[in-house]
């Protein structure tokens, strides 16, 4: 596929960091859109233009409580095209055992400013620490507004990165992490493996059964509206319903 360079400037209220400072760990920690391959420009257009109500009804207190925290969004090209790197949480942990998800977790104070490139930094790292990723092989592109999840207080910022250099992954601590893997993004825009997850509570929300694993929740939900605003979704039957346990 062939490589294009973008010069878009950020329009969502996102911090402009794409000259931020640089890190002997992670190198440059900045948003840059320069070399991205071709088939990206549609996310790159969603990440620019995307309100945060079009992502989520649950957005981070206004006053400023929560725990700020960061995922990675990771594209790759593999064998079967552009694909997403998840993980799948071990099930002996106390919340959202075996879940699958994005890499990411909470900032830790030598992760910086959260209002600046805090959540890179911290996106880059929880990475490295769950799934062994090089964080040097990532050219971060973009951030989505931050979102909420209620149940554990969590304000998430969506760090999107392209993976410029793959480099071996798998569960660094078993204890914490059951698998790490890729989905290519055409099984997850097919529309035979969508569904609609329902919560014994009866909550509904998209869901993706991939690789041996239903992909649901916060993370199903920012795939779903990626899918959709970057116009790759298919229409799916979103009758189609599967629950979900109800220790979930």
């Amino acid at each position: 596929m062939t490589r294009t360079s973008h010069t878009h400037d950020l329009q969502d209220g996102t911090p402009d960091l794409r000259h931020g400072t640089h890190d002997r760990r992670y190198g440059d920690l900045a948003l840059t859109k320069a070399g991205l391959p071709g088939w990206l420009d549609p996310v790159v257009r969603a990440v620019e233009t995307v309100q945060p109500r079009q992502l989520s009804r649950f957005l981070p207190p206004e006053d400023g409580a929560g725990r700020q925290s960061a995922v990675l969004i990771l594209f790759g090209e593999g064998e079967r095209g552009p694909e997403l790197l998840l993980m799948e949480r071990a099930t002996s942990l106390r919340s959202h055992a075996g879940q699958p998800s994005f890499p990411g977790g909470s900032l830790d104070p030598e992760d910086g400013d959260p209002q600046a490139d805090g959540p890179l930094r911290a996106a880059l790292r929880e990475a490295e620490e769950e799934t062994g990723l090089d964080p040097r092989g990532v050219q971060l592109f973009g951030v989505l507004p931050k979102l909420y999840i209620p149940v554990s207080s969590f304000v998430v910022t969506p760090v999107l990165g392209w993976w410029r250099e793959p480099t071996p992954v798998d569960a660094v601590d078993p204890n914490e992490t059951a698998r790490v893997f890729t989905v290519p993004v055409a099984d997850l825009t097919d529309p035979a493996n969508r569904v609609t997850a329902v919560h014994p509570r009866g909550h509904r929300g998209p869901a993706f059964l991939v690789e041996s694993a239903l992909v649901w929740g916060f993370t199903a939900g920012i795939i779903d509206r990626l899918l959709h605003y970057a116009d790759w979704e298919r229409p799916w039957d979103q009758d189609k319903q599967v629950p979900l346990d109800w220790r979930a």
